[in-house]
């Protein structure tokens, strides 16, 4: 596995691979990697000839008092897992080299998708990752792009990026990774307590649970909603930002449930802000 820090060295490379007709698959993270971002990268090694991981912990994704200097970071560790799983470069800029001091050009989707659940409670956020992920796309040259369904808003929006901006790419959709209790995979979940850790399963349980009360027949989105509400708050520790039940194929409100539905929530647990989602069928 080759490493890059350098973006020249990194376009340079790509283009090398697309001359001899290689096919690049690239795999965006902001590194301390788990199973649910190896997915990603099992996914990438069926389908392309060549892996790229890029590790970047984007500063201007992150809002005032967000953790951006906490946020967990482990090179090595990461290099050593992606060594076994084959990837064939690694790309990980600083951030003068990404955002150097003149830096005053940005990437922006705007409309009702980015506007509610983490669009509302984090500003500035989706702008952050559209930027981000687009100089990565430019600076890789990748003919797919791996992202998993657990940031289900961010995976719509940099689809609706590449689909109106035309990037030349597949953005592939990679299904949630759990652990044994139903906990979505999270590079955040380090930060959880004992007590935290325990009480965020809670997260998976209200979806569960409003996915059988759909299958059940209920489609008033108040009811579920509601029910979820009263499951999440009996925890204590456990303080809701947004339960939302809408359109899974733009994010639109629905009346009912009906169609293709996403039940999708963001909870704090301490300091920690999780976030889940599953999608239901009507």
């Amino acid at each position: 596995m080759q490493l890059f820090e350098n973006i020249t060295k990194m376009q340079e490379w790509a283009r090398e691979q697309k001359k001899q007709g290689q096919s690049i698959a690239l795999v965006p993270t902001m590194g301390y990697l788990h199973e649910g971002h190896l997915a990603l990268v099992k996914e990438a090694r069926r389908q392309c000839d060549k892996v790229v991981v890029s590790i970047f912990v984007n500063p201007i994704q992150f809002g005032a008092g967000e953790d951006f200097e906490q946020y967990p970071r482990d090179l090595e560790q990461d290099s050593a897992l992606l060594e076994k799983e084959r990837v064939d470069a690694l790309f990980s800029p600083g951030i003068r080299d990404m955002y150097p001091g003149s830096f005053q050009t940005f990437v922006e989707a705007y409309g009702e998708i980015t506007e509610k659940m983490c669009g509302a409670s984090r500003p500035g956020h989706f702008k952050g990752v559209t930027t981000v992920v687009s100089k990565l796309f430019n600076i890789c040259q990748p003919d797919r792009a791996y992202f998993g369904q657990k940031d289900a808003q961010q995976l719509m929006i940099v689809e609706k990026m590449v689909r109106e901006l035309n990037f030349p790419l597949e953005i592939i959709r990679v299904p949630i990774v759990r652990e044994k209790d139903g906990l979505a995979m999270s590079s955040r979940n380090v930060y959880l307590s004992p007590e935290e850790r325990a009480e965020a399963l809670v997260l998976y349980r209200a979806l569960k649970m409003a996915e059988e009360e759909i299958k059940n027949g209920e489609r008033e989105i108040g009811i579920i909603r509601q029910k979820m509400e009263e499951m999440i708050e009996a925890c204590p520790r456990a303080a809701i930002d947004y339960i939302a039940i809408n359109n899974a194929n733009d994010l639109s409100e629905l009346q009912t449930c009906t169609g293709k539905v996403l039940i999708a929530l963001a909870v704090k647990f301490g300091k920690t802000r999780l976030i889940d989602n599953l999608i239901v069928e009507v």
